[in-house]
């Protein structure tokens, strides 16, 4: 029998056994109300079917086990509560059942909370098959959850959570109070659908306990649940108490980690994490004492750093509730790592987080890949983690001390590799005192092997079979959003929260004035931000802030930008690095940038700083720069993070245009691919009547760097003042061509393998404004007097 048939069955017999008491069938709120005095020890209360707008229930009393209070729909999923409706569980022994909280816009902290107030809890009380589905807030301001969990054994399953856009984490267990200690609470046989990244703290899907409140036991289980595109932020779940057990937990596409954020005594164990290679997808981040991590299956995960498969964090000596206490005392053993990205021990190493893992046992894990990535990244010292009988299938370098390399002989059960019986080395390893007696799918282990499976099993894990959400199907079809012109004024703060906001086709209008970042704004959709027209509209980071920032603005995955009228001004005691970055490394989702009219300025930053900045890994379908100005900063655009990755490089198309660079101290633009052969495609680099004065003016000097890049088109462009560089420009290939440009005190340009040159003049440009860049009438840069065409800037 199918197990969603044998929920309904369940539910069925239940709901006959709580026949003899009374029904009482309503059809609004205030019929409702009466209803509930009539059944408070005990009955049951049919909403009919339709729509319950505004409605606001309180389903209370004081059932029994043998005759709880049971608020059900007429048909499960057809009470649809809409615009600003909420529910509140509380009493003993009340059951809510086949709600549909569905496109809402409440003005509430929750949608739904197992209490009344800070005095009165629900004890034994569950909201079960329902759904929760894009019902976000009214007030932006507000930062709302959908499930509160206050009291005792309480009970949230089989319902469906998707779609939740705004500030605040999905479902909560809180322990404010010795009423909410020792909960036992279940959270089992939930669908959490997609949630998008928030680009701020506070988008857990699940958080269990605060900082405050996190050296309490809550013993909540968090079991048989699907976490799908999860994406909210890093923490997937959050657990900050005590005594949790997350077992048998299907994470797919999920953009993040189950994260032992605080608190102590976790058991992780016979969780499925499929990434299916989409970027930022993570498994465990360990944190704190006395936790155990075992028997779970991690498979295509390429998130790395605080994102990897499995990381184990440094702690902060004499750590606060809110910071990084001590990894000790904790387990991780047999587990599976199936293409991944790298594990990392010591992460976060750091002055305040000093203290590296210790009395910590990594034994009999398996890992393997078939793309020879790194394995492990250590960060500290591993001297307090004991290793053990870990098997690594990679062509892969391991340190030995860490780890055994063989190669397994693998079968495919539906897809999932299962080692098979010839594998002794996977039967070589020795058990520990804490090693599990059976395997991810419960079989006892007769022979003790590595991993998280026995040899030869022919099981699929239960967290993979699970029968997750409601009884009924929702339909859930995401809201259309149109897009907006958003006027933001200026402020700390106020651009920040505009982007991580808007949607695909929003324009935001910025006035004249500062816009103070605070942190760093990421962007997540494809929008356009114009500024003042005199350039007024300026970027900066906050003069007090307690910690600095590496840049102004990411551009995630799938996003496009383009920005006019807006100075990026990175003047500060402690400027940040960056002005504008790409998506982290190793995401691959194409992006694109577009500036116009736009400064940036002030980039000093040494170790390794640039205006702009692409990681490893990372690809813009274009880089589009027009009449914009790069001034007084280390370097500029710096596209080289791949050099070491043959044939890769990270921008399709990048154009300058009408721009000037001035007061560089190294390169203007380093945009480079590592290839054997300038014949095969790949990269596109074309600069026109731009300005390039006092850039890499050393003697090994480049202005701009293009090492491996397919096609280089440098025209129509000036070189001044660069007077130690001796070839500011080296450009190789037969799809590379400079052409009518002047240089003065810069050097000459170097060609090989077949690159040309055109129509290059050695002369002083003879400025009538050389501030401006503007030439005088018997200047070379202007067409009357070379023949070819305008060199340097053209003139708005």
């Amino acid at each position: 029998m199918k197990t969603s048939h044998i929920f309904l069955l369940i539910t069925t017999i239940l709901l006959l056994n709580f026949a003899e008491a009374q029904n009482i069938t309503v059809s609004n709120i205030d019929e409702y109300n009466a209803a509930l005095s009539e059944i408070n020890s005990g009955g049951t209360i049919i909403l009919k079917n339709g729509e319950w707008k505004d409605t606001n229930l309180n389903a209370y009393g004081n059932g029994t086990k043998e005759k709880p209070i049971i608020i059900k729909a007429e048909t499960a999923g057809e009470v649809i509560l809409s615009g600003d409706s909420s529910l509140n569980i509380y009493g003993s022994h009340v059951i809510v059942s086949g709600l549909w909280f569905k496109d809402g816009k409440t003005t509430s902290k929750h949608v739904v909370q197992f209490r009344k107030n800070s005095k009165e809890f629900a004890n034994n009380c569950r909201f079960t098959n329902s759904t929760i589905s894009y019902f976000n807030v009214a007030d932006e301001s507000i930062k709302n959850r959908w499930v509160d969990i206050w009291g005792k054994n309480n009970r949230v399953d089989h319902n469906n959570f998707t779609g939740k856009a705004s500030s605040g984490t999905t479902v909560v267990v809180w322990l404010k109070g010795e009423e909410h200690v020792e909960n036992n609470h279940q959270i089992d046989h939930n669908y959490f659908g997609p949630r998008p990244d928030l680009g701020e703290n506070g988008g857990e899907t699940i958080r269990i306990g605060t900082s405050t409140n996190s050296m309490k036991s809550s013993k909540t289980i968090v079991e048989y649940n699907t976490f799908k595109q999860c994406d909210g932020e890093i923490e997937i779940i959050s657990n900050k108490s005590g005594d949790n057990i997350f077992r048998n937990n299907l994470f797919v596409e999920s953009q993040g980690t189950l994260t032992l954020r605080h608190g102590n005594n976790a058991l992780v164990e016979n969780n499925v994490f499929l990434g299916n290679n989409v970027s930022r997808t993570g498994g465990i981040r360990i944190i704190n004492e006395g936790h155990i991590v075992r028997n779970n299956l991690l498979v295509g995960l390429t998130g790395n750093g605080y994102r990897g498969p499995i990381v184990i964090m440094n702690g902060v000596p004499n750590s606060p509730l809110n910071r990084y206490h001590q990894v000790k005392n904790v387990d991780i053993q047999n587990n599976t790592i199936i293409n991944c990205g790298p594990m990392t021990f010591g992460a976060g190493k750091d002055d305040e987080k000093s203290l590296a893992p210790i009395n910590t046992i990594f034994a009999n894990n398996i890992i393997t890949n078939t793309n020879s990535g790194r394995i492990l990244d250590v960060v500290d010292s591993t001297d307090g983690i004991s290793f053990s009988g870990n098997i690594v299938d990679s062509d892969a370098n391991v340190d030995p001390k860490y780890f055994t390399k063989t190669v397994i002989d693998w079968s495919v059960l539906k897809s999932l590799p299962m080692p098979t019986e010839n594998n002794p080395v996977l039967k070589s390893v020795t058990k520990t005192a804490m090693s599990p007696n059976t395997d991810i799918v419960e079989s006892e282990r007769e022979t003790y092997v590595a991993g998280a499976f026995n040899l030869n099993n022919t099981k699929i894990p239960k967290a993979i079979l699970a029968r997750t959400g409601p009884g009924w199907k929702p339909n859930i079809i995401a809201p259309l959003t149109k897009p907006e012109d958003l006027v933001i004024e200026p402020g700390i703060g106020t651009l920040s929260k505009a982007l991580s906001k808007a949607k695909d086709g929003d324009i935001i209008t910025l006035k004249e004035g500062t816009y103070i970042l605070n942190k760093s704004a990421k962007l997540k959709s494809k929008i356009t931000v114009v500024g003042a027209e005199n350039g007024g509209s300026i970027i900066k980071m906050q003069k007090d802030i307690e910690k600095s920032f590496n840049y102004f603005l990411r551009l995630n995955e799938n996003t496009a930008l383009t920005i006019k009228n807006v100075t990026f001004d990175a003047d500060h005691s402690r400027p940040p690095k960056y002005a504008i970055v790409s998506p982290d490394k190793m995401e691959s989702g194409i992006y694109a940038l577009n500036a116009e009219n736009c400064t940036f300025k002030n980039f000093t930053t040494k170790s390794g700083g640039s205006i702009f900045k692409a990681y490893t890994g990372t690809m813009a379908s274009s880089l589009t720069f027009k009449n914009c100005k790069f001034l007084d900063s280390y370097r500029g655009l710096n596209l080289s993070y791949d050099k070491d990755n043959l044939g890769k490089y990270n921008a399709e198309q990048i154009v300058i245009d009408n721009c000037i660079f001035k007061n560089i101290e190294e390169f203007a633009v380093n945009y480079i691919r590592t290839t054997p052969n300038l014949n095969i495609k790949g990269g596109n680099i074309i600069i026109t009547n731009s300005i390039f004065d006092k850039v890499a003016n050393e003697e090994k000097g480049r202005i701009i760097r293009t090492n491996g890049i397919h096609e280089v088109t440098i025209k129509n462009s000036v070189f001044i003042n660069s007077y130690k560089a001796l070839n500011p420009i080296n450009l190789q290939g037969t799809n590379a061509i400079i052409k009518n440009c002047l240089f003065d005190d810069s050097g000459f340009p170097k060609l090989s393998k077949g690159a040309k040159k055109m129509n290059l003049i050695y002369k002083s440009p003879k400025w009538d404004d050389k501030e401006k860049y503007i030439p005088s009438e018997k200047s070379p840069l202007l067409e009357k007097n070379n023949d070819k065409g305008l060199i340097g800037l053209i003139q708005n």
